[in-house]
């Protein structure tokens, strides 16, 4: 049984109960935030089933309605750095509730919602807040506080949440929608941010101390990060930190690589998939089916991936990430959309999914060493501004040509280039340094 913190003010008769049975109650905190996570994510993904049904409903333009899911995927993004401290300063159940709260009052907001500028607003911008606030940031807090032994695998495990929810939750909710129109199917999302609140008020705790426990596989307290004095001293933390990391060459390569990746999944495919589909006659609970299948071939990826990066170099894995992606997007625009075909595609994106997470993250820590939690904040901002620009730019391309699949030869070509990007990186060494590092 672990031994208590000597800080300890709070001991818990549930963590004790679990800790008698050989259970650390981090392994609670790691179910709750995958839980919370992966509602994030199925606010994210649940865009890709709305597009059709808002187009048909209100007969907005498809450009318009990638418009405001881009502003989305942008703050999904741009808030990440910022998290980061207010999950110092505020702690990690506070900020998850004011995230699920932010997410429901968006949801609900959208059911009465008669025009575009109310979409931009309610799925754009507060839905966007709160799914950013749910990011790869919030898991990489928690592993970092509960775990010092196996912190690698609770990483994969929390990144592997946003591929959970696109597996579990998409094919339900475009059966929904399409039995029973968009806004029931939004009652599902809604059920879940409640069960996630749920969880997240009785069993969240932010520290492994508030429940009497040290880190699980630490042999003492560990140092916890000074509270910011002021709000502004918290918000300009980040900015200072950019301000460091942009001087290094190899910040602007991550950057640039992770803008291609999150233009290549969450920009294109993730939203736009299923009215791909749609254009070839494929029904949306199919398509949906498609997009889960994807996720359960990501779950793979990512955790082997995880795997690899503890043993070869990440650049040659991120080469291999970037090139298969990109040959599959390539491949895809000359099939005729038929299920082997669309089972090879599956299969081969599926895997390369988010499996550019770990190497990506391993390369910031390598690099940016204590300042790598809000140096790879800003590299995932990268990868939401081009999610965001991917899923306005492929609806303009399908409103301007009547055709998607442009924009799968453009996502094919970034991709090799990431490919090759990678090995500007060099093999070794601190990247705080000017910009010839």
């Amino acid at each position: 049984m672990t031994s208590p913190s000597p800080s300890v003010t709070k001991p818990s008769f549930f963590a004790d109960s679990l800790a008698r049975r050989g259970i650390h109650y981090g392994w609670v905190v790691v179910a709750v935030t995958f839980l919370t996570m992966m509602v994030g994510a199925c606010a994210v993904g649940a865009p890709g089933v709305l597009i059709g049904p808002l187009q048909s409903e209100f007969g907005w333009d498809i450009a318009d309605i990638s418009a405001a899911f881009a502003v989305r995927l942008a703050l999904f993004g741009l808030v990440g750095p910022f998290a980061a401290v207010l999950l110092i300063q505020f702690g990690v159940g506070r900020v998850a509730m004011v995230a699920m709260t932010l997410i429901g009052f968006g949801v609900i907001g959208s059911l009465f919602m008669t025009s575009l500028v109310e979409l931009f607003l309610l799925w754009g911008v507060v839905v966007g807040l709160g799914t950013g606030l749910t990011a790869m940031v919030l898991g990489a807090t928690v592993a970092t506080r509960w775990f010092v032994a196996r912190r690698g695998m609770v990483t994969g495990l929390l990144t592997a949440s946003l591929a959970a929810g696109q597996l579990l939750f998409l094919p339900a909710f475009a059966a929904l929608s399409e039995a029973y129109g968009w806004r029931i199917a939004q009652s599902l999302l809604l059920a879940m941010i409640f069960i996630a609140s749920l969880a997240i008020l009785f069993l969240m705790r932010d520290r492994p101390s508030d429940v009497g426990l040290l880190p699980y596989g630490a042999s003492e307290a560990t140092l916890e990060p000074a509270q910011s004095a002021s709000l502004w001293a918290m918000l300009i933390s980040p900015i200072r930190v950019l301000g460091e990391a942009s001087r290094s060459f190899t910040f602007w390569v991550l950057f640039g690589t992770f803008f291609i990746c999150g233009a290549t999944t969450n920009g294109l495919v993730q939203t736009h998939l299923i009215a791909i589909c749609g254009d070839f006659g494929i029904a949306p609970v199919m398509a949906a089916g498609m997009l889960a299948a994807i996720g359960a071939f990501n779950l793979i990826g990512t955790i082997g991936s995880g795997w690899l990066s503890d043993r070869f170099d990440s650049r040659w894995l991120l080469f291999w990430y970037y090139g298969l992606r990109g040959l599959s997007l390539l491949y895809l625009p000359f099939t005729n959309f038929g299920i082997y075909e669309l089972a090879i595609f599956t299969v081969f994106y599926g895997l390369d999914w988010l499996a550019t997470v770990p190497p990506t993250v391993k390369l910031a820590s390598d690099r940016f060493g204590t300042k790598a939690t809000i140096v790879f904040g800003w590299v995932f901002v990268g990868h939401q501004l081009g999610a965001a620009i991917a899923a306005y730019g492929a609806g303009f391309i399908r409103s301007f040509y009547a055709t998607y699949l442009p924009a799968f030869y453009v996502a094919g070509i970034l991709c090799l280039i990431a490919a090759l990007a990678v090995f500007a990186i060099r093999k070794s060494g601190s990247a705080l340094a000017p910009a010839t590092a």
